[in-house]
């Protein structure tokens, strides 16, 4: 009878995957590296497989390591949601979020700093992306919760459960000086600056330009600094929420045309409850 996986093994499996490298993720642990490659070697031994590549100091998975970071990610998900089940009146542990670059700019960092203020022990990873890749990230149980945009009239998935927590106003940035538009005939660019393919904003405003007569061209960049830089020096047009311009000195020189008011979710997994998260959701600003 095969015995069951060791979690304490699995969280170095899943921190050597993560960093790509035994220093690396002996650093993270705070573990001796001799320690970090014995037990990544018993593991392997253990489940049958080898789980990693060797290219020197580099560590790539194998496809054997690759479905098992997917159920480690889970499981080791479930155990601290089993911790925390059992302390519903003390937050603490890991919560992992995800969020839109928007929303980890504009509207996170206070609610987050009330929440570290108020219970220290919960420990805050967040990493951003387009909506599409955080829901699909929150559905493999790599995150706990996610801010993400999805759609108008577009149905989220059965097994996720969504609330409204910001409303954002989606505007067309345009050069200096442009005319106003009334539109999409009226934006003379014909480059749009966006994040990559699953944005939902992006699609927003690639909908909204669809009816131009010419072909639109898409620039894709990994910052809204980058985005309004490029409309600012006047060769293409961007998407943004307007509480994202309000951090950006050089927005009030671009013209603006609104496009949509859009909620940003909270999205979880349906079922899944945390102290953590509880915590984060009492510290939230309420929809406006």
């Amino acid at each position: 009878m095969n015995e069951p996986l060791d979690l304490t093994a699995l969280a170095i499996f899943r921190a050597v995957a993560e960093e790509g490298s035994v220093t690396r993720a002996a650093e993270r642990l705070q573990r001796a590296q001799s320690n970090v490659t014995t037990r990544v070697r018993q593991l392997e031994a253990d489940v049958g497989a080898a789980l990693f590549l060797r290219e020197g100091k580099r560590m790539a998975l194998t496809p054997e390591g690759l479905v098992l970071q997917g159920y480690t990610d889970r499981l080791l998900a479930l155990s601290d949601e089993a911790r925390q089940a059992l302390h519903p009146d003390r937050p603490g542990g890991r919560l992992r979020l995800g969020a839109m670059e928007s929303t980890a700019a504009s509207r996170l960092p206070a609610p987050l700093a009330r929440l570290h203020a108020q219970w220290p022990g919960v420990a805050l990873e967040l990493s951003t992306g387009p909506s599409q890749a955080l829901i699909d990230r929150l559905r493999a149980h790599a995150l706990d919760a996610v801010f993400a945009a999805w759609p108008p009239g577009q149905p989220l998935d059965a097994a996720l459960d969504a609330r409204a927590v910001f409303t954002e106003e989606l505007v067309l940035a345009l050069p200096p000086g442009h005319p106003a538009v009334q539109g999409a005939q009226d934006v003379r660019p014909g480059t749009l600056a966006v994040f990559e393919a699953g944005c939902t904003y992006r699609r927003i405003a690639q909908d909204w330009l669809a009816p131009r007569s010419e072909p639109l061209r898409l620039l894709e960049l990994g910052s809204y600094h980058a985005i309004l830089a490029c409309v600012a020096g006047g060769g293409c047009v961007g998407v943004a929420p307007r509480s994202v311009l309000a951090l950006s000195p050089g927005a009030a020189a671009l013209t603006l045309h609104p496009l949509a008011a859009i909620d940003t979710l909270l999205v979880r997994r349906h079922g899944y409850r945390s102290a953590a998260l509880d915590a984060l959701e009492q510290v939230l600003t309420p929809t406006h």
